[in-house]
């Protein structure tokens, strides 16, 4: 059995990878994160160009119809250049949703607006993984009142799907009556998220999610996946940068590289994080073609590289000395996207607990 990547998969990585380089440095990274913008349109147009917007929606919708492991591997270049562009909310967590949960006309109208780069969805479902005091979102007589903290992409997004406090799932037009946005300013500045208030809000309920959490807890998982490819990336960035960075500074005559302990740092690094490759992959591997295992995975997927990517991101700050908390390099970037992947959809340690009681340890 071949473990490895098909042609077609470097391929896809390589194709994303270049345009990232050649459309995404650090100049735009930058402009874009002291700039009012909560994404660049131009580089999700050219990801759109390339069918990413539409990697998991079917062909028959308008899509790609490629499996998690792709989303993954492209999450994984996204991460590496630490891109200001929609992907884990409007590319994998609404699609996921809207096949899981969407009636036919649901899907006939929103999947290929969202393959097509028309549309971006918001996604907020952070109150069923730890629930903020007055947060939260109840379906009443005169529609969906209350309040979505950390709705992913939600200050871009032109369709919102959030979770109510039973688990349903419900679009929302952002610019509805009744609807207010106020962006969150996180560590994270290549990305937004947002709080959603409601008051009274006509929403348009997905209907396999209202007796089923099934299609709730895909949405939240295949977030997750994304989110660790994406730590993934984002820390081998950084440990390249640390291993280029001792080649080249000098102390006493000698490239710093030279010196055991710095070795030491730079060879712990990549001990850490070259096993999480292929921890990534199979969870990714396992949401498409073994679902007993997907949610187990996900989450130890998640938790995993939250912890390794910051040790990395901390190692390889040390490793650049007091340049690396210059904004010259830019390290920070990587550095604080790291801590917000960490963050968001669940901590280590309470995905840890969600894991061990798919497992039945607790």
């Amino acid at each position: 059995m071949d473990f490895a990547l098909s042609e077609e998969q470097r391929m896809l990585q390589e194709s994303v990878s270049r345009l990232l380089e050649a459309e995404c440095p650090l100049e735009k990274v930058r402009e874009i994160a002291v700039s009012d913008q909560s994404h660049s349109a131009e580089i999700h147009q050219q990801l759109t160009e390339l069918g990413i917007s539409g990697i998991l929606i079917p062909e028959d919708f308008g899509g790609v119809g490629l499996s998690f492991l792709d989303a993954a591997l492209v999450a994984e270049s996204l991460g590496n250049a630490v891109t200001p562009a929609p992907f884990v909310s409007s590319s994998v967590m609404a699609p996921v949703a809207l096949l899981a949960a969407g009636n036919d006309a649901q899907k006939e109208k929103w999947l290929p607006q969202i393959a097509l780069g028309k549309i971006v969805i918001g996604v907020g479902v952070t109150e069923q993984i730890s629930n903020r005091e007055n947060s939260g979102i109840k379906l009443t007589d005169k529609g969906l009142t209350g309040t979505a903290m950390f709705v992913i992409e939600g200050m871009s997004a032109d369709m919102l799907i959030l979770a109510d406090d039973s688990g349903s799932l419900h679009l929302v037009d952002a610019l509805a009556e009744g609807v207010s946005r106020r962006e969150l300013k996180t560590i994270d500045r290549t990305r937004s998220v947002a709080e959603v208030v409601l008051d009274g809000v006509s929403g348009e309920v997905l209907p396999g999610s209202e007796s089923d959490t099934e299609p709730l807890l895909d949405t939240i998982d295949a977030g997750r996946l994304i989110l660790a490819a994406d730590s993934l990336g984002t820390a081998q960035v950084m440990l390249d940068k640390a291993v280029a960075y001792a080649k080249e500074r000098k102390q006493f005559n000698r490239v710093i590289g030279s010196f055991q302990a710095v070795k030491h740092m730079c060879s712990e690094m990549a001990a850490e994080l070259e096993p999480c490759r292929s921890l990534v992959w199979y969870a990714a591997h396992a949401a498409s073609t073994i679902p007993d295992e997907a949610r187990m995975m996900t989450c130890h997927a998640k938790a995993h590289l939250s912890e390794v990517s910051q040790f990395v991101a901390r190692t390889a700050t040390e490793v650049h000395g007091g340049m690396g908390f210059t904004d010259l390099l830019g390290l920070h970037y990587w550095f604080k996207r790291i801590g917000f992947n960490r963050q968001l959809l669940g901590s280590p340690e309470l995905i840890r607990e969600e894991a061990a009681k798919v497992q039945g340890w607790i």
